[in-house]
């Protein structure tokens, strides 16, 4: 760390440290200024756990400096609209002493645990959500990167609403992503996988385990497995029935696939994203006129919270779901997953799900794991931030760097994401067909120059049903509004950041449009996904170059897929395969 005359703290004689937005055992995150390019980021410190656990395992801390940096290098190259952006690794010089920098992009919204402390979410709020993280985490697997902490605090809600997820294998540095022979826990107990618990190695499955406890909560307002202490709700992660939602309407058989404990037999990326668009549908017929309701909305009574206000923590941050950190509340008991009269959706589950109901795992809490869960506890606890009191979301680093602040430098919890101010829409004549085509992409671009008087954008993405793009306020503004052109209509959805001084406009009009049936089809060939499930096209500047790019991303049912670099005349440049 450098010293300016103006004393200034300074990371590579260019990051000045502004504020720190939170901390703990494995470092701290930081609100900065990029003094070269005049803009705030996120500055990472990545520094080693304490000494006496260093100690106990040698070589941990150029472990962790390795994985910080391969890891964040892996996300950098991914350049998802869903994953938070990676900038620049500061890295210390070959046997000096130190620890890495990750520089990354400080995003303009709450998280979402902020969001849950007002209380549950809509359905189809949760949906959508859903589909955003989803198509994150898709995106980081191809790459080869596990998450390995999916909650609400490493999730940031933009002021547009779209979800953002931070903290890709930064949290969980180490190698091991359960219980480590000292008895380290690595994730948040509410949220790990099972089978993390139990020692095996992780895998996709076990992201989207936790994927779908996210879900859970943000829309029933409660955690199903969460108990007084940590070691308490390790043990029920482990094998405790899962009580059936009862306000999450066709998302909760979604959750019911989900939530099992054999990764086996849970549905995989491609499948939970058409459970998920099914249950869309299914939510959009059931709230029209006209009968055809897949299911009532109607639901029991929101558990009760418990009474007052929690205290706030260190910068601003309130327990999660706006209760205290004392025994839960006592939720309802509605019969758990797998019984016969399980779940009160059962029509809907007949008809969203094309295969059975998965099977129950068996009761795993034999002696052999009492044992292990008893020798590991003392180090389980240890690491936790609270000592075993169930206050991980509280303290720890993620809950609070994934905090988006205010313009002001603080943070507004319990807050919910004000609504943007709303833009009369320019209505059409909705497309016929996809919008993947030059003619729906045209009319689509017609329809927001329309509104804003600009097809000079910082970023567009295509997708069979919408298109969603980034635009300036005004010629050469900083500032960005989120808009977007369904069925027709060109709509403002509200604010969207400010203009990146490293990134190009791009003039969406001079994009070789022609060139994108042919380029779907070639992508189609060179990532071996003949028959995609998902697709959908981004034009936006390459991270590497910063030369304006189109990038088509594919998959199919069997998780299969990737994307293609090209530029926007529609040559390929790169293919990156899952």
């Amino acid at each position: 760390m450098d010293t300016s005359d103006a004393g200034r703290q300074l990371i590579d004689g260019r990051f000045e440290l502004v504020a720190p937005l939170g901390s703990g055992g494995m470092g701290t995150v930081w609100r900065a200024r990029d003094i070269a390019l005049h803009r705030e980021v996120a500055l990472k410190e990545v520094r080693p756990p304490d000494p006496a656990t260093a100690a106990a395992q040698p070589g941990l801390t150029d472990q962790l400096r390795e994985r910080a940096v391969r890891e964040a290098r892996a996300l950098a190259r991914l350049a998802h609209p869903h994953v938070v952006t990676i900038h620049h690794i500061v890295e210390p010089a070959a046997g000096a002493d130190g620890h890495p920098w990750i520089v990354m992009e400080l995003v303009q919204g709450g998280s979402l645990h902020d969001r849950l402390v007002a209380g549950p979410m809509p359905p189809e709020d949760v949906l959508r959500l859903g589909l955003d993280v989803l198509s994150a985490l898709r995106a980081a697997h191809a790459e080869g990167v596990l998450h390995r902490d999916v909650k609400p605090a490493n999730v940031l809600l933009r002021p547009s609403g779209s979800a953002v997820l931070t903290d890709f294998g930064i949290a969980a540095l180490h190698g091991s992503t359960a219980l480590t022979s000292t008895g380290v826990l690595i994730g948040s107990p509410e949220y790990i996988a099972p089978e993390r618990v139990r020692g095996e190695e992780g895998l996709a499955a076990s992201d989207l385990w936790s994927l779908g406890m996210l879900l859970y909560v943000a829309s029933e307002g409660v955690h199903p497995l969460r108990r007084a202490t940590s070691l308490a709700t390790v043990v029920a992660v482990l094998d405790e029935p899962i009580p059936a939602p009862v306000r999450s309407g066709p998302l909760g058989p979604v959750l019911e696939r989900l939530l099992v404990r054999d990764p086996a037999v849970r549905p995989d990326g491609a499948q939970l994203e058409q459970l998920l668009r099914d249950a869309s549908t299914a939510l959009g017929a059931g709230s029209g006129t006209g009968g055809g309701a897949a299911v009532s909305m109607a639901a029991p009574a929101t558990p009760a919270a418990p009474a007052g206000p929690a205290a706030p923590g260190p910068y601003g941050q309130y327990g999660p779901y706006g209760g205290s950190y004392g025994p839960p509340t006592a939720p309802p008991t509605p019969p758990p997953f797998g019984s016969p009269a399980g779940s009160p959706y059962a029509a809907t589950t007949a008809e969203i799900l094309a295969t059975p109901a998965p099977r129950r795992r068996p009761v795993l809490l034999g002696a052999v794991l009492a044992a292990v869960l008893v020798a590991a506890v003392v180090g389980a606890v240890r690491w936790l931030p609270d000592g075993g009191s169930g206050k991980d979301d509280a303290k720890s680093p993620e809950t609070r760097t994934s905090t988006a602040a205010t313009p002001s430098g603080g943070t507004t919890p319990g807050a919910s994401t004000p609504a943007p101010k709303a833009s009369t829409p320019k209505t059409g004549t909705a497309p016929k067909g996809s919008m993947l085509t030059p003619e729906n992409i045209r009319t689509a671009l017609e329809a927001l120059k329309q509104q804003t008087g600009t097809t000079t954008f910082v970023d567009l993405k295509v997708y069979d049903g919408y298109v969603l793009a980034s635009i300036p306020t005004a010629p050469g503004a900083e500032t960005v509004d989120a808009w977007q052109y369904r069925d027709g209509a060109a709509k403002r959805t509200g604010p969207d950041g400010t203009v990146d001084e490293e990134e190009p406009l791009i003039d969406m009009a001079t994009v070789n449009w022609d060139a994108l049936p042919a380029l779907l089809e070639q992508s189609k060939k060179d990532l071996n996904v003949p028959n995609p499930t998902s697709r959908y096209v981004i034009v936006e500047p390459w991270m590497m170059d910063q030369v304006p790019c189109m990038r088509p991303y594919l998959s199919d049912e069997y998780g299969r897929g990737g994307y293609v670099l090209a530029g926007i005349d529609g040559k390929v440049k790169k293919v990156v395969a899952s």
